[in-house]
């Protein structure tokens, strides 16, 4: 991760942390002595891509700089199931009260790699590339971005701020693509990508006469996509986008789309089973 996402997740882990935490562990600090020490294994409890593993970490270095990191993995590494991900030895109040947050992140940053993987690997000789979109969870995007990386995809835009995205209701209110379009030239640095929703030919034609530089393909048949490619002949890239599935996501990249979006990367994913187990150095 890079040093801006670094301080990010500090903010992140300290906030998870009071959530989770507030006054004080009560059932560890009255149970464990603050000088126990103790090494803990995380093991893969099934098969995909790990992903999350320096955010678990940072979770146990920010309750205690004693903490020895030990990883058998990276992120974007394919695991099996009772394969060891990382051993850690700290004390053991650091590792029962940051366990749970801990396994959390690594647990759902894996399920979203393992998810991401998948539907890279059905689009595979075809050059689509799999995106992500902002249905993540408020507050963990930068993570489940990151995850979605880590599993072989591209991050969509970030956010509202760093690229333009004309969806149905801004060209209503605009008044259609064309004026919608001329407005955000007028007012957004000429550096910002303009993408412009589109659910039928028409649509379509006229966000290509307007020079957009990607187009979507908003809840189109298989069949409707692969004429508007034919049409945009490499004139902007094309992005598909709606009820996307594992079962279908293969077709769409036969229609030459450049991207296939997909929100259930993120907003329905199934956390990736990792178990962790303390054994004390000493009673």
């Amino acid at each position: 991760m890079d040093q801006s996402t670094l301080k990010e997740l500090k903010n992140l882990i300290a906030y998870a942390l009071q959530e989770d935490i507030g006054n004080g562990d009560i059932t560890t600090n009255a149970l464990v002595p603050a000088s126990m020490t103790s090494t803990a294994t995380m093991v893969a409890k099934a098969s995909g891509i790990v992903a999350g593993m320096e955010v678990a970490e940072a979770v146990f270095r920010y309750l205690s700089p004693l903490v020895e990191w030990r990883p058998k993995v990276r992120d974007g590494d394919p695991v099996e199931k009772g394969m060891l991900l990382v051993e850690v030895a700290a004390p053991y109040r650091c590792l029962l009260t940051g366990e749970r947050l801990a396994l959390n992140f690594l647990q759902r940053m894996s399920g979203i790699a393992t998810m991401t993987h998948l539907f890279v690997a059905e689009v595979a000789g075809y050059g689509t590339q799999i995106l992500d979109t902002r249905k993540t969870v408020p507050g963990l995007r930068i993570l489940d971005k990151y995850a979605v990386k880590a599993g072989g995809g591209v991050n969509h835009r970030i956010g509202l701020y760093d690229m333009v995205m004309i969806k149905d209701n801004h060209i209503k209110v605009a008044g259609g693509i064309r004026n919608a379009v001329e407005q955000i030239r007028k007012s957004v640095p000429s550096g910002i990508k303009i993408e412009v929703e589109t659910t039928t030919m028409a649509e379509v034609m006229e966000a290509l006469e307007m020079e957009a530089d990607i187009i979507m393909l908003d809840n189109m048949s298989n069949a409707q996509m692969k004429s508007c490619v034919e049409r945009i002949n490499h004139r902007a890239k094309v992005e598909a986008s709606g009820n996307m599935n594992l079962e279908r996501v293969r077709e769409v990249a036969a229609t030459g789309v450049d991207f296939i979006s997909i929100g259930a990367l993120t907003h329905s994913v199934t956390a990736f089973d990792i178990s962790m187990n303390i054994i004390p150095d000493r009673f």
